[in-house]
């Protein structure tokens, strides 16, 4: 079965991650099919809008640790050390770029986040054009607490410095109204309400000519995509350093031996110290 459908209706594309029973979890198959999605419907001269959005419960949960972390021995993001930080930035930079597809469409991308749009969720979402949100949806990139560093880079670009900081130093999620509020994403909405924003934003975009969209994009982009694509290099070597680093490979060690459920609680409720892979709660003062 297909991990992204595609669909072509009428004027707009509509692009769907397909792996709900895991609530889209990125597999090393997904960005891949992600990018010829993106490039058909931008090849495809009746399209004008693509709107993306998440089968299931969520928009995407991230990548699915799972496979990528709570499995023993090796794999695409997990190296035995010494590591070879190329190798892993051949596979992250390829992710990265599949994502980066839906920023460098000639036509528009509208995101559609329903439940959560985690980690590397996050990163797909943010490089949408436009990106909606339910009002109890929540985004965030829990990851910077240890193991990962957001490779799109995309938080920077769309809050500033000093915002893309509070959400970086502390892994936090934010709801869809408080991502709004903070400039994050265009708007958030009643989540009963969001199938019919979208769809509402989708199909007054695509009345205008695919050349005009075109431009307009090329315009606002051209203004910001060299730096992006600069921060983006760090941000993906930073990443694999992340997960090599002593805290990322003990709390490797940790999924390992807890299953990735339990290892991301403790993680992304503070109560573990990576540094001596103890609990905090039961370490002595």
């Amino acid at each position: 079965m297909p991990k992204v459908l595609y669909e072509k209706d009428g004027r707009i594309g509509r692009i769907t991650l397909n792996r709900p029973e895991v609530m889209n979890a990125i597999d090393d198959d997904l960005p891949g099919e992600l990018a010829a999605a993106v490039a058909q419907a931008d090849a495809d001269r009746d399209v004008h809008v693509m709107v993306l959005s998440g089968a299931g419960k969520a928009f995407c949960s991230g990548y699915d640790l799972a496979h990528y972390a709570e499995g023993k021995g090796t794999n695409q993001v997990v190296q035995e050390m010494p590591w070879d930080p190329m190798q892993d930035f051949q596979f992250m930079w390829a992710n990265t770029q599949a994502f980066m597809s839906i920023f460098r469409a000639m036509k528009p991308v509208v995101c559609k986040v329903h439940g959560f749009a985690v980690a590397g969720g996050s990163d797909i979402a943010l490089c949408a054009d436009l990106t909606i949100m339910g009002d109890t949806a929540q985004i965030g990139y829990m990851p910077t607490r240890v193991w990962g560093c957001p490779t799109t880079a995309m938080w920077v670009h769309r809050l500033g410095p000093e915002k893309a900081k509070r959400m970086m130093f502390t892994g936090d999620k934010i709801t869809g109204i408080e991502a709004a509020e903070m400039g994050l994403v265009l708007k958030s909405v009643p989540d009963a309400q969001l199938d019919a924003e979208v769809e509402a934003l989708a199909q007054r975009m695509a009345s205008v000519p695919i050349n005009q969209l075109a431009m307009q994009k090329m315009v606002i982009n051209a203004a910001v995509e060299e730096k992006i694509n600069q921060t983006q290099r760090l941000a993906t070597v930073f990443d694999g350093i992340t997960r090599h680093s002593p805290e990322g490979m003990n709390f490797k060690a940790r999924v390992e031996a807890v299953g990735w459920k339990q290892a991301v609680q403790e993680r992304d409720t503070g109560r573990f110290d990576w540094t001596t892979n103890t609990p905090i709660n039961d370490r002595s003062e």
